[in-house]
């Protein structure tokens, strides 16, 4: 069998939120083979790589959960780099700076996996997932089948894919990178941890990243600060007072506490400036009532 599976297995120790609660069944799928027949077989499984981008309920899962931190294979080719859906980003930085190839440089201090990066084009100090990317093959849910997209069919754009779009799950995916002098990729590297280390908070601070997507022309983490959120707490939830689009979890947090303290960034933005932000965080999992509230009044139009 080329998968393992657990039964009521706890996700809390597998989010960088350190939040949430148990999955009814885990499979951890050691091929990509083996992905593809779970997605086959199983009834609407919910697919998690590095859970860096999400808060899952503190109620749990109730369905089956699909993780993909076996399937981290990946290998250089020349220029090309394939790599499979559960490798972590920053290895991969290391991997091609070691190579002397650039493209890479960017992700050096992102928590998540090649999934979880193609299906949101990740990108930071300028450089997007897009940039690099030649073609990846996915498991379309409702055909039962594998396909392959180039790089025009994924429809990258900022912070979305085609993968938000359509039945598709990522399974691996090629990237095309460029020679350059490994001291260059080095330097470039530094300069992008030393960013985030001013800019955001470490995983010793559990957090889910970014918690709103920037609005067109404009800073979520400006418009957060005007209005007056950081420092602000809930339960166990606090906005980090380094940067007012980050939520810690300070002490024990649950998903209530979290959604209670994005409902009310989310007003208070709204209300002083007219503009309703985006939830760049995926609420996964049972929802209580009142976070079934909260999360539809933040996805009003």
């Amino acid at each position: 069998m080329d998968y393992e599976v657990i039964e009521n297995y706890e996700l809390k120790k597998h989010t960088t939120f350190k939040i949430g609660g148990c999955a009814k069944r885990a499979y951890f799928p050691y091929t990509i083979e083996a992905f593809c027949e779970l997605l086959k077989t199983l009834n609407n499984p919910i697919i998690l790589g590095g859970c860096s981008n999400v808060l899952i309920s503190s109620d749990g899962i109730d369905s089956d959960v699909i993780l993909t931190t076996k399937l981290n294979n990946f290998e250089f080719e020349n220029n090309r780099l394939y790599a499979q859906c559960g490798v972590k980003v920053p290895m991969l930085s290391k991997e091609a700076e070691e190579k002397s190839l650039s493209g890479m440089e960017f992700m050096i201090g992102f928590p998540g996996t090649v999934g979880g990066a193609v299906y949101m084009n990740a990108s930071a100090h300028s450089q997007y997932v897009a940039d690099t990317f030649l073609e990846c093959r996915v498991f379309d849910t409702e055909k039962k089948e594998i396909l392959k997209l180039n790089k025009e069919e994924m429809k990258f754009g900022y912070r979305s894919s085609v993968l938000q779009e359509k039945p598709y799950i990522l399974l691996d995916a090629k990237f095309e990178l460029r020679p350059e002098e490994k001291e260059q990729i080095a330097a470039v590297m530094q300069r992008n941890l030393a960013f985030r280390k001013d800019r955001q908070p470490n995983l010793a601070l559990p957090n889910a990243g970014s918690i709103f997507k920037n609005p067109p022309n404009d800073s979520a983490g400006r418009l957060l600060e005007k209005a007056g959120v950081k420092g602000m707490k809930q339960g166990g939830a606090a906005v980090w007072l380094g940067h007012a689009n980050f939520i810690i979890n300070e002490e024990n947090a649950s998903s209530k506490d979290v959604s209670y303290l994005m409902n009310k960034m989310y007003n208070m933005v709204k209300d002083k400036y007219t503009i309703r932000l985006v939830p760049e965080v995926k609420f996964i999992g049972i929802k209580s009532k009142e976070e079934a509230e909260l999360w539809n009044t933040m996805s009003e139009k």
